[in-house]
């Protein structure tokens, strides 16, 4: 528990700069769609722009005058912030230590390598359903001038909920590469690579139906704001699909540390 709650506090600063950063672009959001609100006039803005960089964005999926519209569009800027925060904690929390040369005085501690895996990787949890929270929380504070419906709560819900898993498979990833990367420098930066090509292929699946196929290679993808908000659930099948990436990218984390030869 000594671990866990190291990790808590070390990274408490990380936390509140990301939360920022998501109050932040929440505030900047409402702020802009007070020029959309109850005004149609302003949708003749998109008639200009290509359908399928429309479809790309979901902005054609929604009616941008209305909250639970505006919220959609927002809904792939919230899962990239949280997929990057997640990717961050999960490989840095790892690789840290070997990058401050701290890694021998933690693993002199009565506990075995599994036990550090673990430790850290709910501390990166906790940070993750934290940033949720909070970015909910800031949701329903900066919309409550406009008296959002019933519908918008249920929304804005199901899209707290997608970004959470979203998170948690880039939490598991980045766990996976600060675990088993030699060079645990670019971790990191591994990490965010694999983040914007996964939102790439999610952009490109939707640009021409011959690409329909990367959907499958783009978490964002799994959870489509259009989709979420015509279905009202999240679908099953991509659900298990996060939950099996999960599983697999956690398990080889904790094999592949296990294994390997640490720098202290």
């Amino acid at each position: 528990m000594a671990i866990f709650f190291r990790e808590l506090k070390a990274n408490l600063k990380s936390l509140l700069i990301w939360s920022a950063i998501i109050a932040l672009l929440i505030v900047i959001a409402v702020a802009k769609f007070a020029a959309f609100a109850g005004n149609p006039e302003t949708l003749k803005i998109l008639d200009s722009m290509p359908p399928a960089l429309l479809d790309a964005l979901s902005m054609r999926a929604f009616n941008l005058t209305t909250l639970s519209g505006f919220y959609g569009v927002m809904f792939i800027y919230f899962g990239l912030m949280g997929a990057i925060a997640a990717a961050m904690w999960g490989s840095d929390i790892i690789s840290k230590e070997e990058r401050d040369k701290t890694v021998e005085s933690t693993l002199v501690l009565p506990v075995s390598r599994a036990q550090v895996v673990t430790a850290k990787a709910l501390a990166a949890l906790v940070n993750c359903i934290a940033l949720v929270l909070i970015t909910w929380a800031v949701s329903l504070v900066a919309v409550r001038s406009y008296n959002p419906d019933p519908t918008f709560f249920k929304f804005l819900a199901l899209e707290m909920q997608a970004m959470l898993v979203i998170e948690l498979i880039f939490l598991a990833i980045g766990l996976l590469l600060g675990c088993s990367m030699k060079r645990y420098k670019i971790s990191g930066s591994v990490a965010v690579g694999i983040i914007l090509m996964t939102y790439f292929l999610s952009v490109a699946s939707a640009l021409d139906e011959r690409l329909d196929f990367f959907k499958y290679f783009s978490p964002f993808k799994y959870f489509d704001s259009g989709e979420l908000f015509r279905s009202g659930k999240l679908e099953v099948s991509y659900l298990l699909l996060s939950a099996a990436i999960i599983v697999v990218c956690v398990i080889a984390a904790y094999q592949l540390y296990r294994r390997r030869d640490l720098y202290i």
